[in-house]
């Protein structure tokens, strides 16, 4: 009389059942994330940032090539030429990217979101680490470039010598900023160096973007990754110091903090450093006024970049 017991290879028929349902199962969900992407429906972006967050998801799963040939324009021969050229593999799913090749997939789709009709050079992000200086930038875009329309954020801090309401930041109180969150008048919020609150109306982005108007943003790197979860298609630029002793130099030299706030903040900005593969573009500060012509130039039509 047979032993009718499965073997260790030769699962029972009720797993073996199971396991193709979930197979039908994942290929459609894979299927309805290419469909999304195809029509438009789904930017590429936000594909991107679900598959690096969760490498086992949907998104995550979905094999590079899949994923470029549901993009609108790009074929086969043209995802083989692109794979090459990001030194992918074809068997790479997006998922299973290494640190560099997420870097570059990434800055790639960015670039192809914003030349054909994404929203990507609508809105820029402008972040990096204390001290850098995204505040000294972005005032100088706003004095010398006054084509680009400056998202002004709301903060429960107190204003710096110089700073102007309205202009600098909308400084508001505890109260007034629960009331924004809870009104759902933000576009982004977060806590800054466990202390004071920092947040992006949303009502003035959107109008500006849907006006045809190009808009910075200048907040802080938390901030920045609201703002991609909420417009995947936004560009972020992170701005970083020539020289980690120049950052040290710039928080110690504005004389705004005491010795133990300057070394919290010191602390935060080496953590704020390591998110730096996280932003499509990078501009190191050597000199401002260079710095700020080169996040303009990511704000203008390609055929007008310098």
């Amino acid at each position: 009389m047979s032993d009718a017991r499965p073997t260790a290879s030769t699962p029972p028929e009720v797993d073996r059942v199971a396991a193709s349902r979930a197979a039908v199962a994942a290929r459609r969900a894979r299927a309805s994330v290419k469909a999304e992407v195809a029509s438009g429906r789904r930017s590429p972006l936000d594909v991107l940032r679900v598959a690096f967050e969760e490498p086992e998801g949907v998104e995550g799963r979905l094999r590079v090539t899949e994923f470029l040939t549901s993009i609108p324009a790009i074929g086969a021969t043209k995802s083989a030429r692109i794979m090459q050229e990001l030194e992918i593999s074809t068997s790479k799913r997006l998922g299973g990217l290494g640190r560099l090749q997420r870097r570059r997939l990434r800055e790639f789709i960015a670039e192809w979101v914003a030349a054909h009709g994404g929203t990507g050079d609508r809105l820029v992000v402008l972040a990096g680490p204390t001290a850098v200086g995204k505040g000294t930038v972005a005032g100088y875009i706003r004095q010398h470039h006054p084509e680009v329309k400056l998202s002004v954020s709301a903060t429960t801090r107190a204003p710096r010598p110089g700073e102007i309401e309205g202009e600098s930041y909308y400084f508001v109180d505890d109260a007034e900023f629960d009331r924004m969150i809870e009104a759902g008048e933000l576009l982004e919020w977060a806590t800054v160096h466990n202390a004071s609150r920092y947040g992006t109306p949303r009502g003035p982005v959107e109008a500006a973007i849907a006006a045809g108007q190009s808009v910075l943003l200048e907040i802080d790197i938390q901030g920045a990754r609201s703002v991609r979860r909420a417009m995947p298609d936004a560009t972020l630029v992170f701005l970083l110091p020539p020289t980690w002793d120049e950052l040290v130099r710039r928080l110690v030299g504005r004389g705004t903090e005491t010795a133990a706030e300057q070394q919290r903040r010191l602390e935060t900005a080496k953590v704020e450093l390591a998110a730096v593969d996280e932003f499509d573009h990078q501009v190191v500060n050597h000199e401002v006024g260079e710095a700020a012509q080169k996040v303009v130039d990511l704000m203008r039509p390609r055929k007008g970049r310098r």
